[in-house]
């Protein structure tokens, strides 16, 4: 599905969606000219932030934020 149908999908805007998949905190994606998403890796990425409670949200967030953590250079580098 295109991106458009992914962000409704998820729940989230078209703009949000773009910055996850610069920055690498988003599902994965296919670009063949545009970016295109399997739902399977649209649900996968949405287990992988499952959790029972506010607290446990708030770690699985932090690790994964740490997980993906990039140098300042790709941080700030043209993504797409």
């Amino acid at each position: 599905m295109d991106t458009s149908a992914a962000a409704a999908y998820l729940g989230l805007s078209i703009q949000t969606l773009a910055i996850k998949r610069c920055d690498g905190t988003g599902p994965k994606f296919v670009k063949r000219g545009r970016v295109f998403y399997y739902r399977e890796d649209l649900d996968e990425w949405l287990r992988a932030a499952r959790a029972g409670s506010t607290a446990e949200s708030r770690k699985v967030l932090s690790f994964a934020s740490r997980e993906q953590t990039k140098t300042r250079a790709d941080k700030y580098a043209k993504c797409d």
